[in-house]
């Protein structure tokens, strides 16, 4: 339960980043999904 509070409390600590944050986790999935197809491409 320790591990889920600390979750909820940096959650509500960066509440105003959060959606920048998620934005870029988002542009890193997508690079290095499209790197992983590149070879593919080539």
């Amino acid at each position: 339960m320790t591990m889920i509070k600390t979750v909820k409390a940096i959650a509500k600590r960066s509440q105003d980043t959060l959606l920048q944050d998620a934005a870029g986790m988002a542009a890193l999935v997508v690079i290095l999904v499209v790197g992983l197809h590149l070879p593919a491409f080539v």
